[in-house]
């Protein structure tokens, strides 16, 4: 009986593996609001990295952490480092195109509380009194997030953030 149970339970956890080895290498999260602003009242709070600590929802997650901005104020070249506590982690990230009015591309390297290396796009589009401002962020999965991402998911939980992020974009883009 023993015996047989063990066999089952290898057998169940070699096809969660190999289930979580099938799952794309890559991943996307992408989430779009729309602002009454024109792009050019909205751009600027994206392309300056000093300006982040009033929409950006990782702000809030250490009110001790260490930021380092270096290189231009703003747009291509423009840094901002970070080191905070467990749920802040510690990173950076660089602004590697900047279009005024239309996108902000960043690359983001993570260093803690895990290593990774995504890039992120900012674009701006007008329609009408509008804008519609999509956050999107690409990135590649190891297999340890294949198999986390069985059992939690990963659009979800970074999708609420940029969810919070866009709508203090929409809060400051419309006053």
């Amino acid at each position: 009986m023993f015996s047989a149970i063990l066999i089952i339970l290898v057998v169940i956890i070699a096809a969660v593996l190999i289930y979580a080895a099938t799952r794309p290498n890559d991943f996307v999260t992408t989430r779009t609001a729309s602002i009454k602003a024109p792009p050019e009242a909205i751009f600027p709070l994206i392309n300056d990295f000093s300006r982040w600590p009033t929409w950006s929802p990782y702000e809030k997650l250490d009110p001790q952490m260490k930021r380092t901005l270096s290189g231009p104020t703003s747009g291509k070249g423009a840094g901002y480092a970070w080191e905070g506590n467990a749920k802040a982690g510690k990173g950076r990230m660089e602004i590697t195109n900047s279009v005024p009015s239309s996108l902000v591309s960043l690359k983001l390297d993570f260093e803690k509380p895990f290593r990774a290396n995504n890039s992120v796009d900012f674009t701006l589009k007008p329609s009408g009194d509008n804008t519609a401002v999509t956050w999107a962020m690409r990135g590649s999965r190891p297999f340890i997030a294949k198999l986390m991402g069985l059992f939690m998911n990963f659009d979800t939980l970074i999708g609420k953030d940029f969810e919070a992020g866009l709508a203090n974009l929409k809060r400051l883009g419309e006053e």
